[in-house]
């Protein structure tokens, strides 16, 4: 039987965001909302330093490679829905699902 490893990477903007303590706090609640509603690991991965970007990395493992593909993007709709409470914009993400035998 195949394990299926879903990754995503999803960019977000904040466009008036002007420091880096702005910019944890909407990382914080993004993660904290993703984590509380889907079974997922979500962190930030990229752009630490860089204030008005967030790069978020999202993964999960499932036997089935339809399964996590459909969590996947249901986190990617549930963020691009949540994004315009946190004054981010949504700009790109990308999904991959590598089968591991």
């Amino acid at each position: 039987m195949a394990i299926h490893i879903g990754a995503c990477r999803i960019k977000l903007r904040l466009p008036e965001n002007d420091n880096l303590k702005g910019k944890r706090h909407v990382v914080k609640s993004v993660i904290a909302r993703v984590r509380d509603r889907f079974n997922v690991s979500i962190a930030e991965v990229d752009d630490n330093d860089v204030w008005q970007l967030i790069t978020l990395g999202i993964g999960c493992v499932s036997n089935d490679s339809r399964h996590a593909n459909e969590v996947l993007s249901k986190v990617v709709s549930y963020i691009e829905s949540i994004s315009n409470d946190s004054d981010a914009e949504f700009l790109d993400y990308e999904i991959e699902i590598i089968p591991v035998l």
